[in-house]
């Protein structure tokens, strides 16, 4: 197309939409399937943004002085979202920035071999959806055979996205 294709009035509109459409879209939106859902259903993250992978993070063991004891998946799931929260503060983040997660969890005998994911989901609801972070990211939870060593039964991964 040329540009005496465009009328006055077309080109005025255009105009108009490429000013006011990098302004909505700075922000990162979430979708939610209520009020209450533990996670987001979707993110939308504007062209721009900075995007941080965090790696697979696993627990600290409870205490260092017995590193075979890292607890049971509630325990564990506290360790991880906390080690998170520091690497995420460390790049000047938080977890609020976090738009997907990745879980893995291992099963636990208590349970007959399936994951105790309602104990990870009771931690999830301290960390994400409060009224000091609101901000819920969207996540996978993966039932898998083995982490690294025995006894570890959560391991997280995670990307967080920074408007520009």
């Amino acid at each position: 197309m040329t540009a005496k294709m465009f009328s006055p009035a077309l080109a005025f509109a255009l105009a108009g939409f490429a000013v006011s459409a990098p302004a909505h879209a700075q922000e990162i939106e979430r979708t939610y399937s209520s009020p209450t859902a533990t996670i987001a259903s979707t993110a939308s993250v504007p062209a721009g943004a900075r995007l941080v992978f965090v790696s697979g993070t696993v627990p600290a063991p409870l205490d260092p002085a017995n590193p075979n004891d890292l607890g049971d998946t509630r325990q564990q799931t506290i360790s991880v979202l906390e080690r998170i929260k520091a690497t995420l503060e460390a790049q000047g983040l938080g977890l609020g920035d976090l738009v997907k997660l990745t879980v893995f969890l291992v099963g636990v005998p208590e349970l007959e071999g399936r994951m105790d994911s309602a104990a990870m989901n009771e931690v999830f609801r301290t960390y994400f959806g409060t009224p000091e972070q609101p901000n819920r990211p969207t996540r996978s939870t993966i039932q898998i055979a083995a982490l690294g060593r025995p006894g570890m039964y959560v391991e997280i991964e995670g990307i967080a996205a920074v408007a520009p």
